[in-house]
């Protein structure tokens, strides 16, 4: 299984969508429903940009691990492309509350203020997860939803 994973795993770094997921589809069906198993669909449906079916394994990781801030990103991630940017934001304020010192669930939030229009607060999440991972600075610099606040990112504008 594991040699599966990781062609499936090499498959998807070359943006070969539909090669990954063959190679998941001959897996043995016991083995389909592992947790290495599911994040790897996961992260095929994210790039073939297949939302329900991304929904389906993020939920099923979170409800199975719901310890691991990552699912709750995760799930937030294909809810609001699914559902909608509030649906997302409150699953991540539930995960902020259980995981505060997450940075990527304070960068998330981040990103949903800043597309929702709340500049501030978005500005406050991203330097919180700055602060908390300095990656997240230079990951601010490409995002398209803190694209509002890239002039202050550059200019060192606080963040």
């Amino acid at each position: 299984m594991h040699k599966v994973l990781h062609a499936a795993s090499g498959y998807l770094e070359l943006g070969m969508i539909a090669e990954a997921d063959g190679e998941i589809e001959n897996l043995a069906p016991e083995d389909k429903n592992r947790k290495e198993v599911l994040e790897v669909r996961l992260e095929i449906y994210r790039e073939a940009k297949v939302w329900s079916l991304m929904e389906v394994a993020a939920r099923e990781l979170w409800k199975r691990h719901p310890d691991e801030p990552v699912y709750w990103t995760n799930l937030a991630w294909a809810v609001r492309r699914l559902d909608s940017i509030v649906a997302a934001r409150d699953i991540l304020l539930e995960a902020v509350e259980r995981f505060p010192g997450d940075a990527m669930t304070q960068f998330n939030l981040g990103c949903n203020a800043c597309q929702m229009g709340n500049l501030n607060i978005g500005k406050e999440r991203v330097a919180k997860a700055s602060e908390l991972d300095a990656k997240f600075k230079l990951l601010a610099l490409d995002d398209p939803d803190l694209e509002p606040l890239w002039k202050e990112i550059e200019g060192g504008g606080g963040l």
